[in-house]
């Protein structure tokens, strides 16, 4: 191996594709059990790797050289092999520092709480110290202050730091702790980067509290570490934006929203497409897996369907660079509009009624009046969820230019 990431379970990473935007070389995913790991680090068999998840604490015994910072944080994310000899780094330092400075996230004097306790969090706390942190909270489940405790011991926290990988796909919708209960918070970093937005983050907005989530540290690190694997001075900052861009531009899904016989499905399949990527209607999911929509709906009533259309929602959108068109009531469920939103970009279709036609086969909306009720009941909703609102005038083409000139 000349470039590459070892880990236990890599299929979520984006590494790779991070790697080969900043530098010119082939980077390798390689997954290692734990009961290979001594055979890997003994052979030396590699140039330049990553270390991520669990083995930043693990490979340290192996190096002959650990850089001082890397040394003071007790975890490694970056080996080279200099003629035999492993000398190891840590590059979630810078990338975390910059993620934090970049977002505008001010540390001094705060008072934040760590959740975790493995090589991330221990990168979190050097950080958070360098930046002045009055007081740092470690938060574990079995530790001293843990989850059942947290909030009567520590409800005055400043910020949170979510090191752990709960909410990591593929289980996305799940968090450690539930911003509501901290009453003076003023930001979040969540470390997980897939999905782009966590549940956690997604509370936390509905607060008014400011998130990120880890997707630029990744990246950051990125750039630190091709720094170190190629002897190369970058600005960090800089390279690291513009990658960024390119990242979420590429991994995010686009959503459509909107009435039955709006163009979802047209339009959504045309500028699939135009980009290259796959398409998915979440009403085609629910008839492949259960059938007929209409027969579901008088067979078993609206409850019944939605409960399934959630499902659909929520499988299809962890996933990353798709173009989905949902259900024309598919934003009536909060919970589903969050989960579009954890990997996607959403888009409102708003076409006149007059140019809808109703169909035999939307049960809510078969006849003109029942539409008509449908789009009263909705109109509210379709607005809310949506980041874009394009006004579809029956020219696919131009739909689709609009959609693309949002996104750019």
């Amino acid at each position: 191996m000349n470039y590459g990431l070892i880990g236990e379970k890599l299929g979520h990473s984006f590494s790779k594709i991070i790697h080969e935007k900043i530098a010119d070389y082939t980077y390798e995913l390689k997954e290692i059990s734990k009961e290979n790991l001594d055979e890997f680090m003994t052979e030396r068999d590699f140039n330049c790797i990553n270390v991520t998840i669990p083995y930043k604490e693990d490979v340290m015994p192996y190096l002959d050289y650990v850089d001082s910072a890397a040394k003071a944080m007790g975890a490694v994310n970056t080996i080279v092999n200099r003629d035999g000899k492993l000398y190891g780094y840590n590059t979630d330092f810078g990338g975390m520092k910059l993620m934090i400075e970049k977002n505008g996230f001010d540390f001094c004097g705060a008072k934040v709480l760590i959740l975790g306790s493995g090589g991330t969090a221990k990168t979190a706390k050097a950080v958070t110290e360098s930046l002045g942190a009055r007081e740092i909270i470690t938060v574990s489940r079995s530790g001293e202050v843990n989850y059942d405790n947290v909030y009567t011991l520590h409800k005055d926290a400043d910020f949170i730091i979510n090191t752990t990988p709960c909410g990591m796909y593929p289980n996305n919708g799940t968090y450690a702790v539930d911003p509501a209960m901290f009453s003076s918070l003023k930001g979040i970093i969540d470390a997980v980067y897939n999905p782009l937005k966590t549940t956690l983050v997604q509370k936390g907005e509905k607060l008014g509290v400011k998130g990120v989530t880890g997707l630029y540290m990744l990246i950051a690190q990125a750039v630190l570490a091709c720094g170190i694997f190629q002897d190369r001075d970058f600005d960090a900052a800089k390279l690291s934006d513009e990658v960024f861009c390119e990242i979420m531009k590429e991994k995010q899904n686009i959503v459509l929203v909107g009435m039955p016989g709006s163009g979802k499905s047209t339009i959504g399949k045309a500028l699939a497409k135009k980009l290259g990527r796959d398409f998915i209607d979440t009403d085609d999911v629910i008839t492949q897996k259960h059938g007929v929509i209409s027969e579901i709906f008088s067979q078993y009533g609206e409850s019944y369907f939605r409960d399934r259309e959630s499902e659909a929602v929520a499988d299809t959108a962890k996933q990353s660079s798709l173009v989905i068109a949902t259900g024309g009531g598919a934003i009536l469920r909060e919970e589903n509009v969050d989960m579009l939103r954890q990997n996607g970009v959403i888009f409102f279709l708003n076409r006149p009624l007059e140019d809808i036609i109703p169909t035999d086969d939307r049960p809510l909306s078969s006849n003109l009046k029942d539409l008509k009720k449908c789009f009263d009941e909705r109109y509210d909703k379709y607005k809310a969820s949506a980041d874009f609102e394009i006004f579809v005038n029956g020219n696919i083409e131009n739909s689709v230019i609009k959609i693309l000139e949002c996104i750019r």
